[in-house]
């Protein structure tokens, strides 16, 4: 980049291919449609095959090639189908999202080892895979990013919140570690993600719950979708060419003692 140059044009990322797991709903839709703003192609994974066609023509509104791969991402064999037809219809493969994850979390005595091992399949075992699987297209593409989407609860310690916290850290740890062993050419990085208004969230936690949340955070407000996208789009970009190996939280400052009580908001 020179002095002339643009700053926003640090944010493209034409001639891209960008694959994007959980890409049906939510962060994930939000985050396809961003990349496909910034000039990307995107293979788009989930397991719904309706939610993925209602993106994938929103990606091709923006005039950026989509395909969709119904898929869930628990199956490692799966992963390699859908990562060797993004690379065969779409020509190459940069940018790999996982962003596909999640689990119910149980108090420690209510927990059984089914449970934890199925949810750091979920969470950690399958992000892995599919970038282990993504690494050779994008060497041979000359390099390209990878960013986990974790969440904040992976650096909290909550009564139950056991599996969800517990695998999500270990997302972080495996973020940290991808980024360590592929740098230079790959550049690995997370997000963290606070309380965001999801269909998921709303099927788990009540209007009052949500409300609650809210008010704990500096922001007022529970996070959105386009928020999280935002900062997948800026690690997924040469905008952070120099940013590997790092967690960005996106919360609304959502920690108590950050949130002074008895003070005026401004």
């Amino acid at each position: 980049m020179t002095d002339s140059s643009s700053v926003l044009e640090l944010f493209r990322l034409d001639g891209q291919v960008a694959i994007v797991t959980g890409a049906g709903q939510g962060i994930g839709a939000a985050t396809a449609l961003a990349l496909a703003e910034a000039g990307a192609d995107v293979a788009l994974l989930a397991r719904t095959e309706a939610d993925l066609e209602a993106v994938a023509e929103q990606v091709r509104a923006r005039g950026r090639r989509a395909i969709t791969v119904p898929t869930d991402v628990n199956d490692l064999a799966a992963l390699d189908a859908a990562v060797r037809r993004a690379v065969g219809e779409l020509g190459r493969l940069d940018i790999v999202i996982n962003n596909a994850g999640g689990s119910v979390s149980r108090h420690f005595p209510d927990t059984t080892v089914e449970q934890l091992e199925s949810s750091f399949h979920f969470n950690v075992s399958a992000a892995f895979e599919l970038a282990r699987l993504a690494l050779p297209h994008q060497l041979a593409g000359g390099g390209g990013t990878v960013v986990n989407i974790g969440s904040t609860a992976g650096r909290k310690a909550s009564r139950g919140t056991l599996t969800h916290s517990l695998t999500k850290a270990a997302l972080a740890q495996l973020t940290r570690l991808m980024a360590a062993d592929l740098a230079p050419r790959v550049r690995v990085n997370g997000v963290l993600p606070g309380a965001v208004e999801t269909a998921a969230l709303r099927r788990y936690v009540s209007e009052d719950v949500r409300a609650q949340m809210a008010g704990r955070t500096a922001m007022r407000r529970n996070g959105q979708p386009i928020d999280i996208a935002a900062a997948v789009l800026y690690l997924a970009s040469p905008a952070s060419s120099w940013v590997t190996g790092k967690l960005l939280e996106v919360d609304g400052l959502a920690d108590d003692d950050l949130v002074p009580k008895g003070i005026a908001d401004l």
